[in-house]
């Protein structure tokens, strides 16, 4: 296997010694979490996000290499592969340059070009690209053929001028210059389709519409290309065209005899013909991908933050999925998440069966002994809240909403149909809300997480790379907090390093079929799961009562013996260093430095021994809505009230405010500083007093704001700039804003 090193360490800037160590590891099989959290001696201590950089460069190189061998193999079998060109190749570091190199060996279909060396023309044309002193005009006349279909001079002229468009539409330079012009000086120009103006009325501020490719926002860039998929926008992508011709005149024309109209004739048609169109492709797609991954970047940080909410953890649940006509669905799970309990109340219009309701839920809190009441925040959210709040118990519970996208998803699916083959999708639906305040992580793995609401265009960006983010973030998230094996569903247990689908249904079916594990060891007696898996996976899994302490921590148990020989050095039990703080202070760390463990494994340690299975996530708080806002028509211009954010894209963030319809705060009024990213001044979950800028209650349309002073002297509109200018900032004058987050509205999603 090729050594990569030298060119991720000069891409990255990380040691050489750390990239081979890393990709070793990678090429072994070890995952992302094992490797950050169990070989920081080897790599030099890299993080997540450092191990996965080297290993997506890793793929992109292995993939241009396989590349790479193809056209060798291809052009040294046409017998044109000399040391020169297999250099070149060799040295091609991106796929463009690659395929520039490979463009003049690459097999052709019929072309103009081809036709014209058909008819013997090839001669006359490599007297125009010689560009010296001989009479054009004169030369064409001897290609004159009736046999070869060549009537006059001019006619010979034509197909020479098209094989030299051919050639310069070949040469390597040519297509590195324009590129770069189109790189930095393209603009991306829309146009509304003739006759599609009434059906495209949403994509409308793209009806005219030109902006530097350069600079184009990535929700920008995405909302047009959905215009144009949808057959709504015309698009084209280009720089000014008189300075790409002179440049690439400037590459190729070196003489001023009579082979100079000819030249600059052949120019002009390489460029609009076979250069524009190809290397504007190349910008779609080079667009595309940029605009994809920060699309995909603002999916995968949100979903990071929601699945790693805070957790109201083991407490018996009363979950109810609020409704009006139909009632709210409610269920009771036990402090293991388990079933015990469903029925439905009607506490809401019509029915209005507020006193039954309000009987029903205090008997079941009191003989559940229930800790919390959790309601979805849809349909009737506020009005169940609000009745909820009304009841008198005798010892409280909490009282809280929870955010429930993505509940009739795992209702509808076979996980689903496998748990509750007994009960509807309605109590489906109630039992997930109940477990998502209980652990969010474990429950929202089970559902695919497009369809969780927290993304920006995404059902625009590439799908392969976005289901690979995003399983990246589920993984980082599950072995961060650790999963407790004897209580994990299938869906948890397969995003644990090392293992999978099979491994884990493997492990759930040995668990019914033999009891619980009793330890870490008994995880090998499991079918199918090796030492390579164990090895993986085992710091990540927690076996609650198990008799060795450390199984319940995230201490490595390659690593145990360690640990009982510092207990024993200091004079007590593992047990004991957990416990007893005077006992972890007096080991001397650098007595176990060894060829394989290094301080920062043994800091790893003390810190897991100090709290063993630590959850990393927040402590859980109750949150309520403003009890006097209930609709959306209760919203008045220049109310305060408080919110959650619900989503975070770039161009703003989505917040709840308990009006069944979420506010949309853009990134200019996000904060009294000017912002560039939204992702580092909120975060997903976060509790904020959102100012109601804007109400338009027919389209249910709600601009909110987080500054301090949204209406104060700085904050004055200011006169719309032309649509037909280039838009470059982030935060755009006050004039802009309300067209702007029009336009957002219209083509988000």
């Amino acid at each position: 296997m090729r050594n990569f090193s030298l060119k991720i360490s000069e891409k990255l800037g990380i040691p050489v010694r750390q990239i081979g160590a890393t990709q070793k590891l990678l090429e072994e099989g070890a995952t992302i979490p094992f490797i950050s959290r169990y070989r920081k001696e080897v790599t030099g201590s890299l993080d997540e996000v450092q191990v996965t950089q080297i290993r997506d460069l890793l793929t992109k190189l292995k993939e241009l290499d396989q590349r790479r061998a193809v056209i060798l193999k291809t052009i040294e079998e046409q017998g044109k592969l000399s040391t020169e060109l297999k250099a070149k190749i060799d040295g091609a570091d991106t796929l463009s340059v690659l395929e520039d190199l490979y463009l003049p060996y690459k097999p052709k279909r019929k072309t103009k070009a081809t036709i014209a060396k058909e008819k013997g023309l090839e001669p006359l044309a490599d007297i125009i690209w010689r560009q010296g002193s001989d009479d054009v005009a004169a030369s064409a006349q001897a290609f004159i053929s009736d046999k070869k279909q060549v009537k006059t001079a001019e006619e010979a002229l034509q197909g020479a001028r098209d094989i030299i468009a051919e050639r310069i539409n070949e040469e390597a330079k040519v297509r590195k210059k324009l590129r770069r012009i189109f790189s930095f000086e393209s603009m991306i120009y829309s146009k509304v389709i003739k006759s599609k103006e009434a059906e495209a009325v949403k994509y409308k501020d793209y009806f005219e519409w030109s902006e530097s490719l350069k600079n184009i926002p990535s929700h920008r860039l995405l909302a047009i290309r959905r215009g144009e998929k949808e057959m709504m926008l015309r698009i084209d992508i280009a720089p000014e065209e008189t300075a790409s011709i002179d440049a690439i005149e400037r590459q190729v024309i070196t003489g001023v005899g009579s082979s100079l109209v000819h030249m600059q004739l052949a120019v002009k048609d390489a460029y609009k013909r076979l250069l524009k169109p190809s290397i504007e492709t190349e910008m779609r797609v080079d667009s595309k991908q940029k605009a994809d991954k920060e699309a995909i970047a603002v999916f995968a940080e949100n979903l990071k933050q929601l699945l790693m909410a805070a957790p109201l953890g083991q407490r018996a649940v009363l979950a109810l999925d609020p409704g009006f006509r139909t009632g709210c669905k409610l269920v009771c799970l036990n402090p293991q998440a388990k079933l015990i309990y469903n029925t439905t109340i009607y506490p809401n219009a019509p029915q209005n069966q507020t006193e039954q309701s309000s009987v029903i839920i205090r008997q079941l809190v009191d003989t559940y002994k229930i800790d919390a009441i959790v309601i979805g925040n849809g349909t009737a959210s506020r009005e169940t809240a609000s009745f909820i709040k009304k009841i008198s118990f005798d010892q409280k519970p909490i009282i809280a909403i929870v955010n429930e996208s993505g509940a009739s998803i795992y209702s509808a699916s076979e996980v689903a149909r496998k748990e509750f083959p007994d009960h509807d999708v309605t109590v489906r639906g109630a039992v997930s809300i109940g477990r998502r305040s209980m652990n969010p992580l474990a429950e929202l793995v089970k559902i695919d997480p497009k369809s969780i609401g927290v993304g920006q265009y995404q059902h625009d960006v590439d799908q392969n790379a976005l289901r690979a983010a995003l399983d990246d973030v589920v993984m980082s998230c599950v072995n961060n907090v650790g999963v407790e094996v004897n209580t994990a569903s299938k869906q948890l247990l397969t995003y644990v390093s090392g293992l999978g689908p099979q491994l884990a249904e493997n492990i759930v079916k040995y668990r019914e079929e033999n009891g619980p594990f009793k330890d870490r060891a008994s995880l090998k007696k499991v079918p199918r799961l090796g030492d390579k898996a164990y090895e993986q996976a085992a710091g990540f899994l927690r076996i609650g009562g198990s008799s060795d302490i450390l199984d319940q921590s995230g201490v490595h148990p390659e690593r145990y013996r360690l640990v009982n020989q510092m207990a024993e050095d200091v004079g007590c039990s593992v047990e004991d260093l957990i416990k007893a703080p005077n006992y972890r202070r007096m080991i001397d760390l650098k007595r176990y430095i060894s060829d394989e463990v290094g301080m920062p494994t043994l800091k790893d340690i003390i810190s897991e021994l100090e709290k063993p299975g630590r959850d990393p996530r927040a402590h859980f708080e109750a949150f309520s809505f403003d009890e006097g806002v209930n609709e959306i028509n209760d919203l008045k211009m220049g109310m305060k009230l408080p919110g959650i954010i619900t989503n975070i894209t770039k161009f703003g963030a989505f917040v709840d405010v308990g009006v069944h319809q979420d506010g949309l705060v853009h990134i200019s009024h996000l904060s009294d500083q000017f912002v560039k990213d939204t992702a580092a001044v909120v975060k997903l979950g976060e509790r904020v007093e959102a100012t109601v800028l804007q109400v338009d209650v027919a389209r249910r349309r709600i601009s909110l704001s987080l500054k301090s002073d949204p209406f104060g002297s700085n904050s004055q509109p200011r006169q719309k700039k032309s649509q037909r200018n280039t838009h470059n900032g982030s935060n755009q004058p006050e004039g802009d804003l309300q067209a702007e987050l029009e336009r957002l509205r219209r083509n988000f999603k």
